[in-house]
């Protein structure tokens, strides 16, 4: 039976802060799946264009199945394109998507409604023209792209930033992303919410760190062991540990996993605190450097 938040079940019961040590906060950064309920009913409307197509012979069978196809393709589509916006609006140093989903998905949505619709029209009189479907293709294209909105269409924060070392930033967050992912699906085997908002929390400490390399790709080398060698650490620990509680349900194990997520929660705090305080730095000396610049050309300061 389920449990009412804050049961015994729930990831802030005692019996879970008694075993899990540092349990506040443990959902802040949690992430929500931007391609939901309302990507995944779009679904549906194209397994039922096949199935009132079976019986519309040859011809008709395969229109119906075309647009079926075009509009699932539609739905995938989308649904990553969401997910892309979702980590473009996530972090405060961003390209534009290379390629526009959405928009696409919008296309390809009133291409396959499109076709749908001449495919009935033949079916009810023998023959369609083509100015009816093509209106109900571009409506229906209109009134996605109403509804989902357009891709992000402009890099955010790149003013003044090396694009070459923003790349590499970009590929090295892209792995640590994935590193991050693996280890999510790792645990997810062990069966226990606790661990898992556990390990989510250590996460959101762990993005502390990307965007604070992201808004500064020169911090890249000093993070790089962080967002590679710990990381990687992290995910193969988190695939023997998961493996051992859902066999076993250790709590020495449990105990040996969680200290080691505080370790590294705290050695990713502190290298994000580090290089904030160099940034900090570099900019005071940049302020004293300009005031002793402009004080030589004559210009007085209050």
């Amino acid at each position: 039976m389920a449990q009412k938040f804050g049961g015994k079940y729930s990831p802030q019961s005692q019996d879970d802060t008694a075993q899990i040590p540092n349990q506040r906060g443990q959902f802040d950064g949690a992430r929500v799946d931007p391609a939901g309920f309302r990507t995944n009913i779009l679904f549906l409307p194209p397994l039922l264009i096949a199935f009132f197509s079976l019986n519309d012979g040859a011809v008709g069978l395969t229109l119906g199945l075309v647009a079926a196809a075009l509009l699932v393709l539609a739905a995938w589509v989308l649904r990553e394109g969401l997910r892309a916006e979702s980590a473009y609006h996530a972090r405060k140093v961003a390209r534009r998507p290379a390629f526009p989903r959405k928009i696409f998905a919008s296309s390809l949505t009133g291409l396959g409604i499109g076709l749908a619709a001449f495919k009935n029209d033949m079916m009810d009189a023998g023959s369609a023209s083509l100015l009816a479907p093509a209106l109900y293709g571009i409506a229906t294209a209109v009134l996605h792209g109403t509804a989902f909105g357009l891709d992000p269409m402009k890099d955010k924060g790149m003013e003044g930033i090396d694009t070459f070392q923003q790349d590499r930033v970009a590929r090295a967050v892209d792995e640590a992303e994935t590193l991050l992912a693996e280890m999510s699906d790792a645990i997810k085997r062990a069966g226990d919410r606790r661990i898992e908002a556990r390990v989510e929390r250590f996460q959101a400490t762990a993005r502390e760190l990307f965007r604070t390399v992201e808004e500064d790709p020169r911090d890249l080398t000093a993070a790089r062991k962080y967002l590679t060698v710990y990381l990687r650490g992290a995910r193969d620990a988190s695939v023997k540990f998961a493996d051992i509680h859902a066999r076993t349900r250790d709590a020495q194990a449990l105990t040996d996993y969680t200290a080691l997520l505080d370790d590294l929660e705290q050695n990713f705090t502190a290298r994000t605190r580090k290089m904030l305080l160099d940034d900090r730095s570099d900019l005071t000396v940049e302020i004293e450097v300009l005031r002793e610049r402009l004080q030589r050309e004559g210009v007085r300061l209050d």
